[in-house]
């Protein structure tokens, strides 16, 4: 028992600080956006992508778009699968229905982060502001895991 427990200890002790920046919560109005993240990137040739969760806890709101410094071109995209096919097309708008939580997520609605600025590095993170209708601009860090993470951190947690 006093083993498992020192192998805990450490184990809390040494993990990285950004191992859990994605599990912050971020509230403005009636929105809350939480578990932002990202994969990191090798150079800045490719593409990022960029995962939030939104809880709408007012009316009706609409996510108008993204901005953050580490890209030249953030947009909304989504995730569609025709024809056994699967593709990307631009999002304009994502409409967040009152008492709805809504995530961003690998093989559906994401942020695309195209001509990237700068690497993004595994262990770090990076501001990203989604932009609301209603509730207006809302910034959250967000942490940028390893390139073949499929969820945040926090959705692995007890």
């Amino acid at each position: 028992m006093l083993k498992s427990t020192a192998a805990a200890l450490v184990l809390a002790t040494t993990l990285p600080a950004t191992a859990f920046a994605e599990c912050i919560e971020v509230t403005q109005g009636n929105i809350t956006v939480s578990a932002a993240w990202s994969r990191a990137t090798i150079g800045t040739e490719r593409p990022a992508v960029f995962y939030v969760t939104i809880r709408n806890d007012g009316s009706e709101e609409r996510l108008l778009g993204i901005e953050t410094p580490v890209a030249d071109m953030p947009m909304l995209h989504e995730s569609v699968v025709e024809s056994g096919a699967a593709r990307m097309s631009h999002a304009d708008q994502i409409i967040i229905a009152s008492g709805e939580t809504i995530s961003l997520e690998p093989g559906g609605y994401h942020g695309m982060l195209m001509d990237l600025r700068t690497e993004l590095v595994e262990g770090t993170t990076f501001p990203m502001t989604l932009l609301f209708q209603n509730a207006g601009p809302v910034t959250i860090n967000t942490a940028i895991l390893p390139l073949r993470a499929r969820e945040a951190a926090c959705a692995k947690a007890p």
